[in-house]
Formats: structure tokens, sequence, C-alpha cells
């Protein structure tokens, strides 16, 4: 099964599970069958328009992680409902640093002495402690049971896969060509072959 999201549509997920590919953005196919979410832009970086890839449109759209300071988020309960799982991704608005959580260790993506928040416009609304995230798992075909969704961890977005993976949406130089990257934007760099993250200030590589 594969499920392609146009627009805002996605917010409709939350809450949910989905057992599919999904594409967001424009795509109407999911490249690869080893894929389980894509964005709208081809191996070349270029912004794909329904069927079509539009000539010169290069894309200069990213993943915008959430934002907290984690030392706060436990504080308000909010990392109890399923705890935190490795490959968890977050911008530490403490720390001013992109933190991923491997091997049960948080390690920063970024360098604390050039991550910023100044561009971060707070969230003031009340958060609650209950899963607020969509699911996206690759299955038989089958929904999601309440079972399975109560024992995944707990996540704004979380992929679960056996043998598929996630395709970063694809940007030529995002250092160049994203005017205005917001602290916590992360894609994949094509020229230089690289995951890039923003802290607020700077673009940094990863390869």
């Amino acid at each position: 099964m594969k499920k392609y999201i146009y627009s805002a549509i996605f917010a409709s997920l939350l809450a949910t599970g989905l057992s599919a590919q999904v594409s967001i953005g424009g795509k109407t196919s999911v490249e690869g069958s080893s894929s389980i979410l894509d964005f709208n832009s081809d191996t070349q970086g270029i912004k794909v328009v329904t069927t079509a890839v539009a000539p010169n449109n290069k894309n200069t759209e990213g993943i915008i992680l959430p934002a907290f300071s984690l030392a706060q988020a436990i504080t308000d309960g909010l990392t109890t409902a399923g705890g935190s799982s490795n490959g968890t991704f977050y911008f530490d608005t403490q720390e001013k640093v992109v933190k991923m959580l491997e091997n049960g260790v948080w390690v920063s993506l970024s360098d604390a002495a050039t991550g910023s928040t100044t561009a971060i416009t707070p969230n003031t609304s009340a958060e609650s402690t209950q899963r607020q995230g969509a699911i996206i798992k690759t299955s038989n075909g089958t929904s999601l049971s309440a079972t399975e969704i109560a024992t995944i961890p707990a996540g704004v977005l979380v992929l679960e896969s056996p043998n598929k993976a996630l395709i970063l949406p694809r940007i030529e130089s995002a250092h160049l060509l994203v005017k205005s990257p917001y602290p916590g934007m992360m894609c994949y760099d094509v020229l230089g072959k690289a995951l890039a993250i923003f802290d607020g200030t700077v673009w940094n590589y990863w390869k």
C-alpha cells in the first residue's frame, strides 16, 4: 500500500497509525521499494510537481525538528509515554544543539558554540501527555491496533519498519539555497553528499 500526501492533510494523521509507504508534497510515487517515507524532491534536489519535475525548480524545503528542552520535557512528564527510542531527533533549546539518541545516549549533531534559538517561535499552547504524533508502519496492510500504538515509542512522527528507511528532503547546497532556514532544519545535501543540519546560525554537515 502506498499513500500520497499533498498538503496540510498530514495534520489529520495526528494520533493515528498508517500501514503504508508514504509520499509527502507532490509525488505520486514513492522512490524504491525500500522507502517508508519520501518527500517532493528527486535525486538531484529538484522539486517534483505532481507527476513531472519542474525545470530549474530547486527544492529548498527540509524537515524541521521539534524544539524543546529535554530537561523541561522530563519535568513536564512528556517523555514518559513510551520513552525515547534510538533514532530520535530533536533541537535542544537549552543547549542550542540538534541531538540524536544513539545506543541510549544523546549525541550532539551540531556545535553548541554556534547554535541559536533566536528565530524559534515558542509554542505557548498547553501540551498534552497523550500521544499526539503520527505513526507510519509497514506491515501486511492491516491497520495498527491500539496495543501496537501503545507500545511504539512516543514521537511527533514515528516510522516503524524492519526493512524500509526514510528518504530525507534533498537540497542542492542547503547553505546557499535555503534563504531563511529555521533552527532544527534537516535535509540531505545532494551536492555535498551529506546530512545537513541547521543549528540556528550555521549549517552542520555529516558524512
